[in-house]
């Protein structure tokens, strides 16, 4: 049985919505931030050193970082949602699914730093003119390329959209960043009318998994 440690809000909604798509049994043990420092609570700490989610625990194995688990799923139960090593498309996949926690992740971050400081009065003024600028190059790109495509890779869904979609979707809805790159707004309402999107919504929101 696959267990999954699931922190609200976080990036283990990579790994709650592919579990959802492949319809694998799991069982779902669910964590909340502390509502002062929005930091995950210490008992995670007694799954992983780190205290970090997504945690996954597998035939006697505990797993860590969203990319290496939704790859590990990918490739031992739902190998559909790849292309295969001889597709023109196999390049590309490999690109996007690690796009999200690479050129994307650091722009991301930064802007959201940096709204936290000018929230609390300061201002790091080399900082935010760095951010806004890789912020612009990284999603900019990123939207013209989803111009004319549902997914990103391959015409169907893949572990690239599962590595993208969160991050995406805080993107827009979170940083109210939609306007300003239409493609990625059309992309993510694509996403979350998907049924797994919307019962790992549905999961995160009640802290339990629904029963099949």
């Amino acid at each position: 049985m696959i267990t999954l440690h699931h922190l609200d809000q976080s990036r283990s909604f990579r790994i709650l919505w592919l579990l959802e798509e492949i319809k694998q049994p799991y069982e779902l043990k669910s964590y909340y931030r502390d509502s002062s420092t929005h930091l995950a609570p210490e008992s995670l700490k007694n799954i992983h050193p780190l205290g970090k989610s997504p945690v996954l625990e597998w035939d006697g194995k505990v797993i860590a970082e969203s990319g290496a688990i939704v790859e590990l799923l990918i490739q031992k139960l739902a190998p559909h949602l790849a292309p295969d090593m001889d597709e023109p498309t196999y390049v590309d996949y490999l690109q996007w699914i690690h796009f999200s926690e690479s050129s994307a992740m650091l722009p991301f971050l930064l802007k959201t730093f940096n709204a936290i400081e000018t929230k609390q009065g300061t201002k790091l003024v080399f900082l935010e003119n760095y951010t806004q600028v890789e912020f612009d190059k990284v999603f900019g790109h990123l939207n013209e390329y989803l111009k004319d495509k549902e997914f990103l890779v391959a015409d169907r869904l893949t572990g690239a959209d599962f590595m993208m979609g969160f991050g995406l979707h805080a993107l827009v809805y979170h940083m109210g960043q939609g306007e300003n790159y239409p493609h990625i707004q059309r992309y993510v309402a694509g996403l979350s009318q998907l049924p797994s999107w919307q019962a790992a919504v549905q999961i995160e929101q009640n802290g339990v998994k629904s029963q099949k």
